[in-house]
């Protein structure tokens, strides 16, 4: 229902990309109930909305159910003949540029959370690494869809965030075992578990897509081929969390091959039609849905001011790590690939994190660390999403200009 009224008032008043609309006006709200709280000390409005937010369980929703449908009907409209010219940045920024990442947003964090008097423990600081370095496939979409990049450039960004996001959330999960003392790290145990869970994800991807394509194949009804692709993702999914392989990477993969070869070569136009048109609108509603959430989940954050600067710090490194491990790779492959001037500055300010790091900070348990890491990503996301998000295509057409100006110089 809220996410029916605010759209309503950004579509008719507001006119702001949906995804930025609806975050927006979610924090505002936010804000609005707290200062109530604030003003009349006697209220418990704010306890109410709390209390609701944790009944949603904003993890379990998205982890375990929002993210396949969305992964899916994204990688469902990426162009694989264009990916796949950007497979190299892809392979490289999704798993090499997650990892240094993680280090240098760790080392750093520990950093920022000592000057401002809320020392973490390092491994803690890598947890936040992990967690904040992948950008979000969900966010990134919703803005690749309104900023006018060539092609293969966008099906690189969202190859490599439907990607990174996989084998961040394994990076996550192997550093968060160690912080809680459940595990001992070990680069082989740990290089087994990435292995495992983003090397059985592609193949179980594969295997479900593949089982979907031949059977969208041999028949001829639109129904009956839109609830195979659902069954792929609720079936898939689950399936992929119970023999502990990478449930996203499944989902990307499935998705890219039933939207490129299945959607070619299994279906009529009448189905093709209505598939598509069907997962552009779950899309559609679900990123609303999401987006609104994230907005809301500012009144989660705890109201210590320190928490809000380190918040604040946190946002330009998370963008100059973002600019290294980004910027060094494309650097190195440039004698044999080039994506054109335009993606070192789309990949680093339309690298947009947003509901999965989020997600993966609410699964903190309580504790010192949870607050201090659940706050600093909230900030760090709502930046991505308003400001990042809202900005990226002015940046990509100044550039452009720019370079169609410097052509004109150099004719004349």
């Amino acid at each position: 229902m809220l996410a029916a009224v605010l759209g309503y008032i950004n579509h008719r008043f507001l006119g702001l990309p949906s995804s930025i609309g609806l975050t927006l006006m979610g924090a505002l709200a936010s804000l609005l109930v707290i200062g109530v709280d604030r003003l009349l000390p006697g209220s418990q409005l704010s306890g109410a909305v709390t209390d609701f937010l944790k009944s949603i369980d904003f993890h379990t929703v998205l982890m375990d159910g929002m993210l396949s449908f969305l992964l899916f009907a994204g990688a469902l409209h990426v162009d694989w003949f264009e990916m796949r010219k950007g497979r190299w940045p892809i392979l490289v920024l999704s798993t090499i540029g997650v990892l240094v990442s993680t280090v240098i947003i760790g080392a750093g964090f520990r950093l920022l959370t000592t000057l401002i008097g809320l020392p973490l423990p390092l491994i803690w600081c890598f947890v936040f690494g992990a967690l904040i370095s992948p950008t979000d496939p969900v966010a990134v979409m919703a803005v690749l869809k309104r900023a006018a990049v060539p092609p293969t450039l966008q099906a690189t960004v969202a190859g490599e965030s439907l990607f990174n996001d996989g084998v961040g959330v394994v990076v996550f999960a192997i550093l968060l075992s160690v912080a809680l003392g459940t595990d001992s790290f070990s680069v082989g145990h740990a290089a087994g578990d990435f292995l495992r869970e983003a090397g059985g994800g592609l193949l179980l991807g594969l295997a479900i897509g593949w089982t979907a394509f031949r059977a969208m194949e041999s028949i001829d009804d639109y129904i009956v081929e839109v609830m195979i692709s659902l069954a792929v993702v609720m079936g898939g999914y689950s399936l992929a969390h119970v023999i502990h392989t990478s449930g996203p990477v499944a989902m990307a993969v499935a998705g890219l091959l039933i939207g490129n070869h299945g959607v070619a070569h299994a279906m009529s136009d009448v189905t093709r039609d209505h598939l598509l048109k069907f997962w552009s609108l779950i899309d559609e509603i679900l990123n609303a849905v999401l987006f609104l959430l994230i907005g809301l989940e500012v009144i989660a954050i705890a109201g210590d001011i320190r928490l809000v600067i380190l918040g604040a710090l946190a946002i330009p490194l998370v963008i100059a790590v973002r600019a290294v491990s980004v910027g060094l790779p494309l650097l190195g492959m440039r004698p044999w690939l080039s994506l054109g001037r335009l993606a070192l500055p789309t990949l680093i300010w339309g690298g947009l994190r947003g509901g999965i790091s989020i997600a993966l900070a609410l699964s903190l348990p309580d504790g010192p660390a949870r607050t201090i890491v659940l706050a600093a990503t909230y900030i760090v996301v709502l930046f991505a999403v308003i400001v990042q998000g809202g900005t990226i295509g002015a940046l990509i057409e100044h550039i452009k200009t720019a370079e169609e100006l410097g052509r004109i110089n150099a004719r004349t």
